[in-house]
């Protein structure tokens, strides 16, 4: 089983590049799910239904969240079963949404999508660590591959995480810092790993904010200022190779373009 991750669309930048981009990488590298973080799609907070219909309309299969999944009108596209968003999960449940999917296609072994929030640094929601215990037995019952974005600030949260559910979830990949690791790997009982995907939209920027912008807000400590850029659109993603029959992930890849890059073959990062 072939699944491509895309990190965190930011505005009309990674919108732009993930549309024109994505249908082309899952045919090339025959992906047979599709799955992207869209929570900063809406200029940075949110998104909308028609951000979550153009993402869906390129080729992903479903979306995945984090803290800004209750932003703006984003609780309007939650509620539609039919846009195919996530929210995390350790939320409390009488929020809008769901917080995990089983996605399926003919011909080929279905996927469970969980999504979660970290709590270091972030609001102290549901533990992630016990929502996952709590989850687990009904996510296996319905799939072996079971693909969990863990949307947190804090590597070392990302990281026990993983361990913690090594050989019992097929992928964790961390989003929400914007900025890639090269830290992808298997772990020893076979789950696919990397600490942050990164994001897709302008890469001359700051994790997708203008930069003058970015240093205004740091030097002054006046957080009203929030503004996006188009500079320079880099989507990045990773690329998971999985055995559905055990569920245990056999490669994970790095990926990290632009429209040129793409054009010259150069598409995994390993």
């Amino acid at each position: 089983m072939n699944i491509l991750f895309i990190g965190d669309i930011v505005a009309q930048a990674g919108l732009d590049i993930a549309a024109d981009l994505m249908p082309r990488i899952i045919r090339d590298l025959k992906i047979d799910y599709c799955i992207v973080n869209g929570e900063n799609a809406d200029m940075g907070k949110g998104i909308r239904r028609k951000d979550a219909e153009k993402l869906l309309s390129c080729g992903a299969d479903i979306l995945t969240g984090g803290n800004h999944s209750f932003q703006k009108n984003s609780s309007i596209v939650l509620k539609n079963p039919l846009l195919k968003t996530l929210r995390p999960a350790n939320y409390p449940p009488d929020n809008p949404g769901s917080g995990y999917m089983l996605i399926t296609k003919k011909g080929l072994n279905p996927l469970a999508v969980l999504n979660l929030q970290g709590r270091a640094f972030l609001p102290p929601i549901d533990c992630p660590f016990r929502y996952t215990d709590s989850i687990l037995p009904e996510l296996k019952s319905q799939s072996k591959c079971i693909f969990v974005d863990f949307h947190a600030e804090a590597t070392a949260e990302k990281q026990a995480f993983a361990w913690d559910f090594d050989g019992k979830v097929s992928i964790v990949v961390g989003t929400h810092t914007h900025v890639q690791t090269a830290d992808n790997r298997i772990l020893p009982k076979g789950t696919a790993y990397i600490s942050d995907v990164g994001m897709t939209g302008a890469a001359n920027s700051v994790i997708g904010m203008d930069v003058d912008t970015a240093i205004k807000r740091f030097r002054t400590q006046q957080l009203k200022y929030f503004k996006t850029t188009n500079l320079n659109p880099r989507l990045n993603g990773v690329f998971v190779k999985l055995n559905d029959q055990t569920g245990k992930a056999l490669s994970i890849e790095r990926i990290n373009i632009d429209r040129d890059e793409y054009g010259s073959g150069k598409i995994i990062k390993r």
